[in-house]
Order: structure tokens, then sequence, then C-alpha cells
């Protein structure tokens, strides 16, 4: 019933709103009648709330006016975009979920406090991408152990021995990205297939060229004991 009564209310203002902008420009109901091609009886009739506004009699009108279409129905405002959760104290650390509908991947921002700096590893199923923000964080990776300054990023199988959290010197605060099922969080291009080398893999060429190269030489061996001998034979 509310809803019905708002929509009636805002239909109401539409005939007083398109009057106002007709007379501020100026123009006469016949001068706007030949700019948008709805007769004069119409457009008085929809000025004094006589005739339900339409979207076929509306469009025209924002143009002629070079309004919005927002501006003659006076749309609501959209809602605010921004989700709005509260911190959550996990295992001594701040986690502020930044995701507000479930998925297979998740967003986290997450502060852990200095005294987290003892390393207890597990394992689980998923993938998961750590971005630094402030601070400096201690990555332990099964046999790796890692300190990443602000700006620097790890991913990483969760399903190897993993443990992140503070080097000790501070509180460490970073972006979490973890897909549940261990889906990678970013599109990676797919290898080109491998190129042979050229030359490689074909023995046979090389060696017919080195058997070419035998015969040359082989050739060149006779030439030059015709040319012995016909030296002898001038001497």
């Amino acid at each position: 019933m509310a809803d019905s009564d708002a929509l009636a209310q805002a239909l109401a203002q539409v005939g007083p709103r398109l009057k106002r902008l007709r007379t501020r420009r100026g123009l006469t109901l016949a001068a706007l009648a030949r700019a948008t091609g709805i007769s004069k009886s119409t457009l008085s009739r929809l000025e004094s709330g006589r005739r339900r506004p339409s979207l076929e009699l509306l469009l025209p009108l924002a143009q002629a006016h070079q309004v919005p279409l927002d501006e003659l129905v006076d749309a609501p405002e959209v809602g605010d975009p921004r989700v709005r959760l509260k911190p959550q104290r996990v295992n001594g650390n701040t986690v502020l979920p930044l995701t507000s509908q479930p998925g297979p991947q998740q967003a986290f921002k997450m502060v852990l406090p200095a005294q987290r700096s003892e390393p207890d590893l597990c394992t689980h199923e998923g993938h998961e991408w750590l971005y630094v923000l402030s601070g400096r964080l201690r990555l332990r990776l099964a046999a790796h152990d890692l300190v990443l300054g602000p700006g620097e990023v790890a991913e990483f199988d969760t399903r190897l021995p993993h443990w992140f959290g503070s080097t000790g010197s501070g509180p460490v605060e970073i972006l979490s990205l973890f897909g549940r099922q261990g889906e990678r969080l970013h599109v990676r291009a797919q290898p080109r297939q491998a190129r042979p080398v050229e030359g490689a893999g074909r023995p046979a060429d090389r060696s017919d060229r080195a058997a070419d190269g035998s015969d040359r030489a082989a050739d060149g061996s006779e030439r030059a004991v015709d040319g012995s001998e016909r030296a002898v034979d001038e001497g």
C-alpha cells in the first residue's frame, strides 16, 4: 500500500514539473508541440494532471527540455553501494569480510598483531592470495620461510603446510582472497606450445651435411693429387 501511495505521489508531481520546465525556458505549448510531436491538448492535460504520463510521452519531453528522464519523474536516489560489515575477532586477529554474498571466493582485510609471531603450520583445502598493505608479514610455506613488505604479494595452495603472521616487529595489515575449493583468484594465460629449436631433432640432416662435407674433402684431396702428378709430369 505504501508503494502504491509513493507511486501515485510521484506521478502527481510530473505535471507541475513539466510546466515549470516549459515556462522557465520561455516556451509556449505550441512551440513545445512542434518540438516533440505531441499535440497541444495532450501537453496541456499532462501539465494539469488530467493525463497520466507514459514513457512514450516523457522521452521526447526530456529530450526537448534537455534534462535526464529521472528529473521529470523524480526518481529515488540510488542506495548506498558500500558494504558495511563489522570487524570480527578470530584467533586474536581482526578480520573484516569485504564480500557480503556467499560464493566460492571471499575477500578479507586482516590485521595481525605483533604477538602473532610463532608459526603454527596447518593445511586445508583452498587457494589463497595475500597482499601486504602495511607492516612486515612472515610467511611459512612448506620449507620456505619468507618476509614480505608493503606492496608484495604471495599466492599458494593451502593444501601445503602454511602459516602467516607478524615478524614480531609490529602489527601487519593484509588483504586476503581465498577460494575454498582451490580456485585460483586471477586468470593465467595458457602456456604456449613449445617450438622446436631450429636445427634440433634432425640428426639425419646433419649427417647428410657431414657426409657431403666429407665427399667434398675427398674430391679436394683427389684434385690435389692430380695437381701434384701434373706438376711432376711437367717437371
